[in-house]
């Protein structure tokens, strides 16, 4: 579910950013984040926008549907899209003896294709499925960890499967910022 959500994630931030190139999202503690190489800084006004677009792409309950390709065939779609990331993780895939690589592809009610990702799974069945979410922050990170690298920006979310349990995390969250050291010591 919340793997799903940051693909659901990335599709938004294509739509908004259509020149973004995509790093990775994985999963983590309560919820999950997306590494994007983008044409601007985001700002926090930025995160009310992506949710809603989130929102609308869970209300239209995109099918997930996993399909597996040749590495060969793969680096040459992500050079085609102009994804230098993906292009990178494949071409270290094939390095390591990988014949074959699994993508997951969110269609429309149509099977129209909307958004196609490098990606393991698993996944929800679709998009309706992905849960209660609150996009939270954003920070830098560099691409795989190395300073060299590019800095990409790291969305990040979290993802709870009733809006109950989302609640709770938030209200906690506050709490916790009441709390916090730095403010009690001042």
């Amino acid at each position: 579910m919340r793997h799903s959500c940051s693909h659901v994630l990335a599709q938004a931030v294509l739509e908004m950013f259509p020149d973004a190139k995509l790093g990775i999202g994985p999963t983590i503690e309560n919820g999950f984040y997306y590494d994007f190489d983008l044409p601007r800084t985001l700002i926090p006004e930025d995160l009310p926008i992506l949710e809603k677009k989130m929102k609308h792409i869970v209300k239209q309950t995109q099918k997930f549907r996993r399909y597996e390709e040749p590495v060969k065939k793969s680096i040459e779609f992500f050079e085609k899209i102009k994804q230098p990331y993906k292009v990178e993780l494949v071409s270290d895939l094939e390095k390591g003896g990988e014949k074959t690589v699994s993508f997951y592809e969110n269609t429309d009610q149509n099977g129209e294709g909307k958004f196609v990702d490098l990606c393991k799974g698993p996944h929800v069945e679709h998009t309706g499925q992905v849960g209660a979410f609150k996009l939270t922050h954003t920070a830098g990170a560099y691409w795989r960890g190395d300073e060299k690298r590019p800095m990409l920006q790291r969305i990040y979310g979290v993802c709870f499967a009733e809006q109950k349990g989302l609640d709770e995390y938030l209200k906690m969250l506050e709490e916790a910022k009441k709390r916090d050291h730095r403010k009690l010591g001042k």
